[in-house]
């Protein structure tokens, strides 16, 4: 367990001052040897020709379920990082809950006489369906995983009917997507003879509606600020916020935008397909009426709570995980987490971006943050160096312009200014 306080200030070190702590604490040196190998992409995807580079950035300030983690982020957008590693202080712990692990396939078969015979057929063969699917992966059977359970639908659309039968499968360690399409396929040819009709396809579902995890905080509103009244403003003000996400689609959105931000991006430092990760929670932000925040915040005793539940499905083995050094890296200086484990880590990471983000939103505005950001990335477009970075952003602050124009004019009359 790595104690907060030793990266107390860990924002005002240097890039090699950073480094040197983190090393010390893996005993593994970031050098060549975590770099993607060409032979190695070239594997990966197809028409490879060379690699393409994002920032990884630390937050350190996340405890979970009284456990403290060093959160790897790879993210391009500025202040993801200071967000989480400020809000991480907020909390003393960030208490997680998995449960049940599945992810859901689908036979979908038309062209049938009868559906609902059909469907009853299905339903009367389930055993054997279930036993010949477990046949099909035996090796993650064995694990304690694979094909779970069994059902059916019928689907009615302009004289386009369905039979859908459906799988849950515990993928394990993994995140399971080609073992299932196996077991899926496998079936396949059972299921046209049972129900007389045509399998139009067979493959996994993005939807996890059944395999929830939940993040949950709890802080005194005498500790959100210095002056109590103040404290019970901004608490209120907070839910007040979570609950417009509720009823406008539009605010909605960038409000799971932003709780995705931190999520996708532990997401990509681990190796994880974070496109599964972003169709899993925004389908499941719409189950309802209408499409919904993925949080809430309320007042409960004097006390400010907030709570995420959404579908993560998450991997520690398989893929890109076992080929992508940083990923491994990642995984490493995360203490090793399982599947499950890793998905609660990425949820409690999505409820602090969201305190974040609101309590930014409900005092000063979001651009407060963004602003100091934005002007060191346009000191470095006009061409500032290394050494005149932080005095160009704290001139374009002061001026309060971030447009190029005034970068290159502010940097010029610095330089000027110079013996």
């Amino acid at each position: 367990m790595v104690k907060n306080t030793t990266f107390s200030g860990f924002y005002k070190r240097t890039i090699k001052e950073k480094q040197e702590l983190i090393e010390s604490i893996t005993g593994q040196a970031l050098d060549e040897g975590l770099v993607l190998k060409p032979d190695i992409a070239n594997q990966m995807i197809e028409n490879y020709v060379l690699n393409y580079e994002l920032p990884l950035g630390i937050a350190p300030h996340l405890t979970i379920n009284h456990q403290d983690y060093l959160v790897p982020l790879v993210i391009e957008e500025p202040s993801v990082v200071a967000a989480l590693s400020r809000a991480g202080q907020e909390f003393t712990s960030i208490e997680t809950q998995y449960k049940d692990r599945f992810i859901v396939g689908q036979i979908v078969v038309n062209q049938i006489v009868d559906f609902e015979q059909a469907q009853a057929t299905i339903l009367d063969h389930y055993d054997q369906l279930l036993d010949q699917a477990k046949l099909a992966y035996p090796s993650m059977v064995e694990r304690g995983g694979g094909p779970q359970n069994l059902w059916t639908q019928i689907y009615r659309k302009e004289n386009q009917d369905f039979l859908t039968v459906y799988l849950s499968f515990d993928p394990c360690e993994a995140m399971g997507a080609n073992a299932l399409n196996t077991v899926l396929e496998s079936l396949a040819g059972i299921v046209e003879t049972l129900t007389g009709g045509r399998v139009l396809m067979s493959i996994l579902s993005n939807h996890s509606s059944d395999s929830l995890v939940r993040a949950r905080v709890t802080k005194p509103i005498k500790e959100l600020m210095t002056n109590l009244e103040e404290g019970h403003k901004l608490a209120k003000r907070i839910c007040q916020a979570s609950s417009y996400a509720d009823v406008d689609i539009y605010r909605a959105t960038t409000h799971n935008k932003g709780i995705m931000n931190g999520i996708d991006a532990l997401a990509l430092a681990t190796g994880n397909d974070w496109r599964a990760i972003e169709a899993a929670a925004h389908s499941f932000a719409g189950r309802g009426p209408g499409y919904q925040a993925l949080t809430r915040w309320w007042i409960e005793r004097d006390c400010l709570l907030g709570e995420i539940e959404l579908p993560i499905p998450t991997a520690t083995v398989g893929g890109t995980l076992n080929l992508h050094p940083l990923a491994q890296w990642s995984l490493d200086l995360l203490g090793r987490p399982s599947a499950k484990k890793l998905a609660e880590i990425m949820a409690a990471v999505g409820l602090m971006q969201n305190f974040a983000a609101i309590r930014a939103l409900v005092t000063d505005g979001i651009q407060k943050g963004h602003m100091r950001m934005q002007a060191r990335s346009l000191a470095i477009q006009v061409g500032a160096k290394p050494k005149e970075v932080d005095a160009l952003v704290q001139d374009l602050s002061k001026l309060g312009k971030m447009d190029r124009a005034h970068a290159r004019s502010l940097l010029k009359t610095m330089r000027a200014s110079k013996p």
